[in-house]
C-alpha cells in the first residue's frame, strides 16, 4: 500500500470512529493496522478496496449531511438550553434568499406541540456545493421547555427552485438516571443474586422457572430481609448446549426464554385436559424427575418438554379465548377478557414481537425443508431479509404459527411481570434486578430482524489483559454506531424499554460499550482488533430517559480496562459502578478497606465468570483451568497459585484490620483452612460495611458451592451455564448458613421501615 492510500484509509477510519491505536492493560501501545482498518470499514458497509473507492467514500461521508433536509436525530438535555437544529436545502442561484422553512414537532401521541416557520430572506449559516448544486444550511432554534420524551420533527423547505421535505427524531432527556431518594438519604440495601436456571425445586421440570423465582422472592423478602433479587439475563435462547445456552449470547435480547415458564401455573393449563394428561403420564413424570435430579441442566430435554406442553396450551387458549377463529386471519377477534388481553399485548408490542415470532416460525420451517441448514445466513436468499416479498408471503401463509410464538412470549411476560409486582408488594425497594447482555448471537433473531444496525462482518471482544494474554473474542457482532444513529437509536431504545420493564434495576454488561467497543474483524485474532467510538452523550441521555420513565436504577459493569474519565462520566449520569471484592485493591499488597469504596456502586464478592468464594479460597478454579489446559505452561499455573496464596493473606489481613476475623481464628488459620460459613460471613460483612448503596450476595456463596457457573475461554470442555446448586428451594429455607449470613447483612443494611 502506498503512502497516499494509507493516508486516505487512515483518514476515513478516523471519520468512522476507528481509533488509530490502543494501549493494553500493561501500557503497551498497539497501532491499528491498515488491514484492520479496511476490514472494519468493510464490516460497516463502506467500500474501501481501491484508492478511488476510498476517495469516493470520503466525499460521500462529507456530502451525506447535505443530501438530507435535516439530521437523523438530536438528543437534548432538559436542564440545558435546547440549542439549534440545522435545515439544509439546495438552491440554484447563489443569492437566492426566498427560502422558507416550516417545521412541526409532534409528541409520542402524535399531538402537535410546536409549529413554526422561518423566512424568507434567511441568511445561510454555511454553504456547500454538492453535485454542482449550491446548498445552504440554516440553523434554527429548538424550543425550550419540552418535557422529557421522544418527538418527531417534520420540516418542509421551499425555495424558488426546489421543495424539500424531511424529518428528525428529537429526544429530550433528563440529565441523569433515576435514583431513589432513599439512597441519597443514606439508605443501603443488600440483595440475593441467583442464576435462575440453576434453582432446584420439588416442582420444576429440571430448570429453575418463574414459579421458583416467585418462591425465592417470598423467602428473600419475608425471611431474609433482602431488598432485591439479582438475576442472570433472561433473554431468549435456542436452549442447546454447548453453543446456544449462554445467557450472554442470546438469539434475542428483546424477548424472554421459554425455559423459565412455569407451565402448570398458566391459566390455560386448568382448562386443557390434554396438557394435564401429558403431565400426569407416568413416563413424563419419570423423565421430569430425572431432569430434576441431574447435577447439570439438560437444556434440550427441558425445552422439548415445555414446547410439547405449550403446543397443547395454545390449542386450548385458541378454542376458549379466541373462539376457534381462523388464526390465518390478519386481525385477532378475541372471545373473552383473557383473549382481549392477548390481543392488546400483540398490538402493543407491535413490529418487534411480530419479527421475533416470524423468525421463530421461519426457523422451524427452514429446518423442515433444509435440515442441514443451521443459520439464517444459509437460508434460501429470499428469506434472509425481513422486508423481502418472500418473507411477506410467509407472514400471510404462516400467521397461525406466528400467533403461537407471540402467545409464548405473552405467557412469559405475564409470569415475570407478576413476580416483579409481588416483589414490590412485599416491600422490596428495588425488587428484581435484571442483566442486559452486551450483544446477541449473529445467527439469532436480533441479527436477522435488525441486520441494518449490526456489523455482521466483525466480532467484539477485548484486547490482551491478565486473564486473556491474547485478547478475547466474544463472538458477538457489534452494533454499528453510524447506522444506529441513522435509525434514530430505535434498536437501543427498544432494548432498554424491554429490559427495564419488569424490575427496579438493570445491569449493563460491559458498560464501556456506550463509549467505545473493541472490534475484531472476522477471521483475525483478537490482538488485531481496534476500538470504535460510540456517541456516548446521546446513549447516556437515552439511558437516563428510559431509566427515569421506568423508575429503575442503572448499574454499569465497569470491569477490565476502563479508560480515564469514563467512571467519572458514568457517575455524573448516575450510572452506578460495579465493584468486585476480588479486584478492589488499594495497591498490590493491600485490599481496599470498606470506607474507601464508592457510594454509587453495587458491591459483590464475585461474578458468574469468576470463582465462587469457596472455589476461590480452595483454588478450585486454578485446578480446573490447569486441567483444561488454559495455562500456557506449568510455570504460569504455579505463579497463579502463588498469587492466590498472597491474595488470601491480604484479604485475611484486611478482615483483621476491620475487626471481622471470626472469633478464635488467626490470619494464618483463615488462610490455611477451607472456606467456612463464619469466614464467608466475615467477608460479606466486610462488603456490608462499605458505603456502596447495594451489596449483592451470590446464592452459591451462601451455600458454600465450589464450582463456578462459567469458565471464560471454554465452550465444550466445561459445563458452562448448566450447573445447578446442590440443595433445592425447600431445603434452603431451613439452611442455617443462609439465615446467619442474611442476619449479618440485615444488621448492617436493614430494610426501611
Amino acid at each position: 500500500m502506498d503512502h497516499q492510500e494509507h493516508e486516505l484509509l487512515a483518514g476515513l477510519a478516523e471519520r468512522y470512529g476507528i481509533a488509530p491505536d490502543y494501549h493494553d492493560i500493561w501500557g503497551k501501545r498497539h497501532e491499528t493496522s491498515d488491514d484492520t482498518r479496511r476490514a472494519i470499514l468493510s464490516a460497516m458497509g463502506v467500500r474501501v478496496d481501491t484508492v478511488e473507492s476510498l476517495r469516493r467514500a470520503l466525499a460521500e461521508l462529507h456530502e451525506a449531511p447535505w443530501r438530507r433536509a435535516c439530521d437523523f436525530v438530536r438528543v437534548a438535555r432538559i436542564d440545558a438550553p435546547a440549542g439549534v437544529w440545522s435545515a439544509r436545502v439546495p438552491c440554484l442561484e447563489s443569492e437566492d434568499r426566498s427560502v422558507t422553512i416550516a417545521w412541526t414537532i409532534r409528541d409520542e401521541a402524535g399531538t402537535i406541540v410546536r409549529r413554526q416557520e422561518a423566512g424568507p430572506n434567511l441568511a445561510p449559516d454555511e454553504t456547500h456545493v454538492v453535485d454542482g448544486l449550491r446548498h445552504v444550511r440554516v440553523d434554527l432554534p429548538l424550543p425550550d421547555g419540552l418535557p422529557i420524551g421522544y418527538y418527531d420533527l417534520s420540516v418542509k423547505i421551499v425555495s424558488e427552485s426546489r421543495q424539500v421535505e424531511g424529518g428528525m427524531r428529537l429526544i429530550v432527556a433528563p440529565s441523569s438516571c433515576y435514583l431513589p431518594t432513599e439512597f441519597e438519604q443514606g439508605q443501603r440495601l443488600w440483595g440475593l443474586a441467583v442464576q435462575l436456571y440453576a434453582l432446584r425445586s420439588a416442582r420444576n421440570w429440571g430448570a429453575g422457572d418463574f414459579g421458583d423465582l416467585a418462591a425465592c422472592v417470598e423467602w428473600a423478602a419475608k425471611d431474609l430481609g433482602a431488598g432485591m433479587i439479582g438475576l442472570n439475563p433472561l433473554h431468549a435462547l435456542n436452549n442447546r448446549r454447548p453453543y446456544e445456552s449462554s445467557p450472554y449470547s442470546p438469539t434475542s435480547r428483546l424477548f424472554l426464554n421459554l425455559l423459565y415458564l412455569d407451565l402448570e401455573a398458566v391459566p390455560d393449563y386448568e382448562c386443557c385436559p390434554p396438557a394435564q394428561q401429558m403431565v400426569r403420564d407416568a413416563g413424563f413424570q419419570r423423565a421430569v424427575a430425572a431432569l430434576r435430579a441431574g447435577g447439570t441442566m439438560d437444556y434440550e430435554q427441558v425445552a422439548s418438554a415445555k414446547r410439547a406442553a405449550l403446543e397443547l396450551l395454545f390449542g386450548a387458549f385458541h378454542e376458549r379465548h379466541l373462539g376457534g377463529q381462523d388464526l390465518q386471519a390478519a386481525d385477532l377477534r378475541p372471545a373473552t377478557a383473557r383473549g382481549r388481553t392477548f390481543a392488546d399485548y400483540v398490538r402493543r408490542e407491535g413490529e418487534p414481537l411480530e419479527l421475533f415470532a416470524l423468525f421463530q416460525a421461519l426457523t422451524e420451517e427452514m429446518r423442515r425443508q433444509h435440515p442441514l441448514v443451521t443459520t439464517w445466513r444459509e437460508w434460501p436468499e429470499p428469506y434472509r431479509l425481513p422486508g423481502s416479498a418472500s418473507v411477506a408471503a410467509f407472514r400471510v401463509t404462516h400467521r397461525a404459527r406466528i400467533r403461537y410464538h407471540q402467545y409464548v412470549q405473552w405467557l412469559a411476560e405475564e409470569q415475570l411481570g407478576a413476580v416483579a409486582s409481588r416483589a414490590r408488594a412485599l416491600g422490596m425497594p428495588v425488587g428484581l434486578y435484571h442483566d442486559l447482555a452486551l450483544g446477541s448471537d449473529r445467527n439469532g433473531s436480533d441479527a436477522w430482524a435488525y441486520q441494518e444496525v449490526f456489523a455482521l462482518g466483525s466480532d467484539c471482544g477485548c484486547p490482551p489483559d491478565d486473564f486473556a494474554p491474547q485478547g478475547q473474542n466474544w463472538g458477538l457482532p457489534p452494533v454499528d454506531p453510524v447506522r444506529l444513529r441513522e435509525q434514530g437509536y430505535g434498536f437501543f431504545i427498544e432494548l432498554l424499554r424491554r429490559n427495564l420493564r419488569h424490575g427496579g434495576a438493570l445491569r449493563l454488561d460491559h458498560v464501556m460499550s456506550l463509549f467505545r467497543l473493541f472490534w475484531i474483524p472476522c477471521g483475525l485474532p483478537a490482538s488485531a482488533g481496534a476500538y470504535v467510538s460510540y456517541p456516548a452523550e446521546d446513549l447516556l441521555g437515552i439511558l437516563a430517559l428510559e431509566s427515569v420513565r421506568q423508575r429503575a436504577v442503572i448499574i454499569g459493569e465497569d470491569l477490565g480496562t476502563v479508560p480515564d474519565g469514563i467512571r467519572e462520566r458514568l457517575a455524573a449520569a448516575r450510572v452506578w459502578s460495579y465493584r468486585v471484592l476480588y479486584f478492589e485493591r488499594a495497591d498490590p499488597d493491600h485490599w481496599r478497606m470498606p470506607e474507601a469504596w464508592p457510594r454509587a456502586a453495587m458491591a459483590v464478592v464475585t461474578t458468574h465468570d469468576l470463582p465462587t468464594l469457596a472455589g476461590f479460597w480452595s483454588g478450585r478454579d486454578l485446578d480446573v483451568r490447569a486441567r483444561l489446559g488454559l495455562y500456557r505452561d506449568e510455570g504460569v499455573a504455579q505463579r497463579a497459585r502463588e498469587g492466590r496464596a498472597r491474595d488470601k493473606r491480604h484479604l485475611a489481613q484486611a478482615l483483621k484490620e476491620s475487626g471481622l476475623l471470626p472469633a478464635g481464628v488467626s490470619e494464618q488459620a483463615a488462610v490455611e483452612q477451607p472456606m467456612t460459613p463464619e469466614l464467608c460471613q466475615a467477608l460479606h460483612a466486610f462488603l456490608a460495611r462499605t458505603p456502596s448503596w447495594v451489596v449483592l450476595a451470590n446464592l452459591e456463596d451462601l451455600l458454600g458451592e465450589t464450582e463456578q457457573m462459567n469458565v471464560p475461554g471454554t465452550v465444550e470442555a466445561y459445563a458452562n451455564w448448566s450447573r445447578k446448586i446442590a440443595p433445592d428451594l425447600e431445603q434452603m429455607r431451613d439452611d442455617a448458613r443462609v439465615h446467619r449470613l442474611a442476619a449479618a447483612l440485615r444488621a448492617e443494611r436493614p430494610l426501611p421501615e
